[in-house]
């Protein structure tokens, strides 16, 4: 595995799950590098639910894993909450009915995410904290 994390993603999962929040990977990668991946990388621990691009007859940029998510989590997906760094993030979660913030880093083709149809550009997930509202 030749990964690494970007700087504030163990603090942000460490903060998140610390303020309540249950958390969930939706990945458009195969089920079968997705699972050695969190699991190299030490994320698997943090995800209760990890839906790869393989998981569901569906993948982002279609809104079914965001709903199944919701099902799964028992929530109307108006309270999940998409934290993700891209186009295929944003056209899920605006499908779903759910908000979207966008880290400028990661998987966008290249292209900057500030002209994407988010709630918010955050640095890194810990800045995702203080935007987040419980319900």
């Amino acid at each position: 595995l030749d990964s690494k994390l970007f700087d504030g993603v163990i603090e942000g999962l460490e903060a998140m799950r610390a303020a309540g929040f249950r958390l969930g990977c939706i990945t458009n990668k195969l089920a079968c590098y997705t699972g050695p991946l969190l699991e190299g990388i030490g994320l698997a621990k943090y995800f209760e639910i990890v839906l790869s691009g393989d998981t569901l007859p569906e993948k982002k940029p279609h809104p079914m894993p965001l709903l199944y998510a919701a099902n799964f989590f028992g929530v109307p997906v108006e309270q999940l909450l998409l934290i993700g760094d891209s186009l295929n993030d944003t056209l899920a979660a605006r499908a779903a009915g759910c908000p979207v913030f966008c880290v400028p880093y990661g998987y966008n083709h290249g292209e900057p995410v500030s002209g994407l149809d988010m709630d918010a550009e955050i640095a890194n997930l810990p800045a995702a904290l203080p935007l987040i509202k419980h319900a």
